[in-house]
């Protein structure tokens, strides 16, 4: 990672962001500027910005390029849980841990890298460092998640994804003990105002996202959740969650309040502690086949972590047989 911070003359006549920097790093496009913009990679004042912003004078430019990654993904003998594959699709069970697609950090071992190693090719409309990938899954998340092995299957798939009518139905266990057995969360998700690996409600520019809860089993201060997504934002779930009072067990990025380091059973603290990520599955994931029209439906269980865990808390909320 490359680091770089320059300040805008007092004295220039105002000029956009995005043309100022590309005059000022050689080699760099406008549009790789606007990219890294997008990315959050560029900061003024220590605020994100726009591309279009106009510098008046004065302003500390902060610019992070990430270390350059390889044009074309390498095909990596990796295992993959498939659940379902023909000639346009493939349906996996992506565990928790790995990467979707490759990006600075994470030149291999993604799922993509596996995916060109069992497939004989693979849509290249997702762009060449994500050929195939309709719809992603946060690396901490478990789950089933569909990738198109051809241009056809990936634009209805993508369709299907972009009109929201794709069955999405995720298990979480949360912080909490909601009043209510059911519940929808609704509002806008953007990247948050100062943390830029976050997502938030409070964001200036958002899209609109939509999540529906329902309280699956209830063990005391925690609560294992069945999510339906109506729309499909980044960090949908953990933001909304998050900030409904609602907070994932584990969760690196989005924090918890200190609930996981306050809890006095000290078996437990360790087995949230090691979990190393948020504890969210995609347990159900469904929609139309592009190419045959029949409706496809896919179920997975929850990983062992999870499942060890409820197993636990149901042990702590069972009576003692007398």
């Amino acid at each position: 990672m490359k680091n770089i911070e320059i300040t805008f003359p007092l004295d220039a006549e105002p000029m956009r962001l995005d043309l100022f920097i590309s005059h000022e790093l050689d080699g760099e496009t406008r549009a790789a500027i606007q990219r890294l913009i997008e990315g959050g990679n560029i900061m003024v004042d220590g605020h994100p910005a726009k591309a279009s912003l106009k510098l008046k004078g004065g302003e500390l430019v902060s610019v992070e390029i990430p270390e350059p990654v390889a044009a074309e993904p390498q095909p990596e003998s990796i295992p993959l849980d498939v659940l379902y594959e023909d000639h346009d699709l493939i349906v996996i069970n992506k565990p928790a841990g790995m990467v979707v697609h490759p990006g600075p950090g994470n030149s291999s071992g993604t799922l993509v890298n596996a995916l060109l190693a069992h497939c004989t090719d693979l849509s290249g409309i997702g762009g060449e460092l994500r050929p195939g990938i309709v719809h992603r899954l946060d690396k901490g998340t478990s789950g089933v998640l569909v990738a198109a092995k051809n241009d056809r299957a990936h634009q209805a798939l993508s369709a299907q994804f972009h009109i929201h009518s794709v069955k999405r139905i995720y298990l979480a266990l949360v912080f909490g003990n909601p009043a209510e057995d059911t519940g929808k969360i609704e509002g806008i998700i953007g990247r948050h105002p100062t943390e830029r690996l976050r997502q938030s409600g409070k964001a200036r520019n958002g899209k609109h996202a939509v999540t529906r809860w329902r309280a699956k089993e209830r063990y005391g201060r925690i609560t294992l959740m069945e999510l339906r997504l109506e729309t499909g934002r980044t960090h949908q779930i953990r933001v909304h969650l998050t900030e409904a009072g609602m907070p994932l067990l584990g969760d690196p990025l989005y924090p918890d309040g200190g609930r996981s380091n306050n809890l006095a059973d000290p078996r437990l603290k360790k087995m949230i502690n090691s979990l190393g990520r948020q504890a969210l599955h995609a347990r159900t994931l469904g929609f139309i086949h592009p190419v045959t029209g029949e409706y496809l439906e896919f179920t997975t269980e929850m990983p062992e972590d999870m499942q060890a865990l409820c197993a636990y808390l149901t042990g702590l909320s069972t009576p003692a047989t007398p």
